[in-house]
This record gives structure tokens, C-alpha cells and sequence, in this order.
């Protein structure tokens, strides 16, 4: 039999997925998206993430307690997505965590993970319904005192410095400190499109008004050589045209 040394050393292994699908349905994964990349925008140039629906793990040597966050806010590392992530080798816990509340997953967003994220200290968590169907509001949060949870009922985000609001079936985000209010992909889309059409119009419009500024050049040019050759032709004639 084999000594306990001379066995060899079994790697752990840490899913990054586990099959099942994103999300319940298309208004919770839209929901989940747009967060997604309106709360990444909004955060770009700072040490911090923004990462949707991938593992979170929180014990080192313990693939199976795990969770995955709809949408987790991690301050205090690196940017950019990961296949998952590892609290012990980030260094940082989420945050911030939003869950978007399904009929399937309404009892453990408001009872376990609500349980669990306090456990790990994520300072504020919030549910939303893009349905309206499961909670008593279609967005809660919970800011983290002590080791509980207790309600947002203003609904501002002082972790992430922002005012948040329902606006149909998405989470609207405003900056506290500026009012400006942060634009979804569509709606981002739309602007820039509007901005471009803007440059494209004020582009030809200058256009025009250099072409319209050779044109004058060129009129002045032809005026001078034709006043030229007439004060020419008088001076041929013997006529001082300065007389």
C-alpha cells in the first residue's frame, strides 16, 4: 500500500459553469445585461470589475460552496471579465450584488444569498423584478450594518455613488453626485447615432461654406484680372486710368 506522502496530489477543480441557463427569461437576462454594462461603462478607469452570472467562490479547498451573483461589483482589483472568480486570490469580496428575482429563484435570493451575502460582507444588496410579480416593490436593497441586512428605502447606491429607480423592466442609474443620468446600451446607441449625424451635418456644412469661400476667391481673382486688363487697354490708349 501506498504511503500517504507518496500518493500523488490532486488539483482542484473550479467550474466556470455548470450548465444551466442564464437566466429565466429574456426580461431577466436583458435586465441582467444592461446592468451589466451600464455599471462597467460608468466604473471604466477605476480598479475595479463588473462581472455577470459567473461563479463566485468564497473557500479556498471547496469547489461546491459557490455562488453566482446575477451582476457583482468588485472594487479594489484588476478590470476586465474572468471565467470566474476566487475571493482568496483577489483579495476582495464583492461590493455590491444584484439578483434578478425569478418565480424560480425568489425563496433563495431573499432568504439564502440574502443570508449568505451578509456572511461575506458585501456591504449592499439589491433584488429586482423586472416582472413585478415576486416582491413586495420590483427593486430592494439592503444595506449591510453590522451583520445584517437593512432596507435602502431611498434607494440610493452609496457604494456605488448612484440613485437607482425602475424605468419599465430595467434598473436606471443616476450619478448623486452630478444628476447625469447614466444611458443604457440602446439608448447610448441612439445618442451616438445622433452625434454622428450632428458631425456629418455641421462636416458638410463647412464643407459648403469653404466651397462657398473658393468660389468667392475665385470671383475676387477674375475681378482684378479683368479690372487689369482694362486699366492695361487705357494705358495702351494713352489714358492714365489713375486720373
Amino acid at each position: 500500500m501506498q504511503s500517504m506522502e507518496s500518493q500523488p496530489k490532486v488539483d482542484l477543480v473550479y467550474p466556470v459553469s455548470d450548465g444551466e441557463p442564464v437566466a429565466e427569461t429574456y426580461d431577466h437576462l436583458y435586465a441582467i445585461l444592461v446592468t451589466l454594462e451600464v455599471l462597467r461603462q460608468y466604473l471604466e478607469g477605476q480598479k475595479a470589475t463588473v462581472l455577470a452570472n459567473q461563479f463566485l467562490y468564497y473557500a479556498q479547498g471547496f469547489p461546491k460552496l459557490r455562488v453566482a451573483p446575477d451582476v457583482m461589483v468588485i472594487f479594489g482589483v484588476e478590470p476586465g471579465g474572468r471565467d470566474s472568480y476566487k475571493v482568496w486570490e483577489e483579495g476582495e469580496v464583492p461590493r455590491v450584488v444584484f439578483e434578478m428575482t425569478s418565480k424560480s429563484t425568489q425563496q433563495e435570493d431573499q432568504l439564502i444569498k440574502r443570508q449568505l451575502y451578509a456572511q461575506l460582507g458585501v456591504q449592499e444588496y439589491w433584488l429586482f423584478d423586472p416582472k413585478g410579480e415576486w416582491l413586495e416593490s420590483p427593486l430592494m436593497g439592503y444595506r449591510l450594518g453590522g451583520d445584517a441586512y437593512h432596507p435602502i428605502l431611498d434607494l440610493r447606491s452609496e457604494a456605488l455613488g448612484l440613485q437607482l429607480q425602475v424605468e419599465g423592466k430595467l434598473i436606471t442609474f443616476t450619478v448623486l453626485a452630478t444628476g447625469e443620468r447614466l444611458l443604457p446600451p440602446a439608448e447610448l446607441g441612439r445618442g451616438l447615432a445622433r452625434e454622428k449625424q450632428r458631425a456629418e451635418q455641421e462636416r458638410h456644412r463647412a464643407e459648403q461654406e469653404r466651397h462657398r469661400a473658393e468660389q468667392e476667391r475665385h470671383r475676387a481673382e477674375r475681378e482684378k484680372q479683368r479690372a487689369d486688363r482694362l486699366q492695361a487697354q487705357l494705358r495702351a490708349l494713352g489714358v492714365d486710368p489713375r486720373e
